[in-house]
């Protein structure tokens, strides 16, 4: 059985193109609604973390984690998260070099900013806006002092702060401070973003040079 073609009146044609522009309306709208979502999780969840240490808002969080197996083959390593997403061409790994007792997360933490900005200096390259170490007073005191005191820049600093089963718990300031992020916000789970990725990279280079070296 065959239906014949029939072309749509006038009014029919006027009706499919108001549903057409209505389709591609909600369409866009949907969008939109997305990307303002996103920008809720990155930007808006970068704001909120400066926010909350009382910094200007800023664009780069660049954050350092140590890794070592009683003591054994120390490295140390840095992600960086741009506007709250990670930039993975900017990662870097480091072989710790001068620290005696490896265990030691105030001389590690030296050395590793230390040899960051101080090259960081010398390539002419933009410094982070919010620097975050995986630790708590220790980590940030031994950061703050090398920054001030070694290579006279002005970088903040803060502490990605872990409870009793090693998760994410909160946000130190400077002075030891405890933020109280609320667990809930965007905010916070950047920070868990950050210490997660922060802490797998760390691990995971770590192992690399546990398994060359024991080989």
């Amino acid at each position: 059985l065959q239906v014949p073609f029939r072309t749509p009146q006038r009014g029919q044609k006027r009706s499919l193109l108001e549903m057409a522009q209505k389709n591609a309306r909600l369409v866009l709208e949907e969008k939109f609604r997305l990307l303002e979502l996103d920008d809720r999780k990155t930007v808006g969840a970068m704001n909120e973390v400066t926010d909350a240490l009382g910094l200007p808002h800023g664009h780069r969080i660049e954050a350092f984690d140590h890794s070592h197996i009683q003591g054994a083959d120390p490295v140390s390593a840095m992600v960086c998260f741009i506007d709250g997403r990670p930039e993975k061409n900017e990662y870097r790994k480091y072989k710790l070099k001068t620290v005696v007792n490896h265990a030691d997360e105030a001389a590690s933490t030296r050395e590793v900013i230390y040899r960051r900005y101080s090259r960081i200096l010398k390539e002419h390259k933009n410094l982070p806006d919010l620097i975050l170490m995986d630790g708590a007073e220790i980590q940030i005191d031994a950061a703050v002092d090398v920054l001030h005191n070694q290579l006279g820049i002005d970088v903040p600093v803060a502490g990605m702060v872990k409870n009793d089963k090693h998760k994410t718990a909160d946000l130190m300031a400077e002075d030891g401070r405890k933020i109280g992020l609320d667990p809930k916000s965007e905010g916070f789970y950047l920070l868990q973003r950050i210490q997660d990725e922060v802490h797998r990279f760390a691990i995971t280079f770590h192992r690399q040079v546990h398994t060359k070296n024991s080989l």
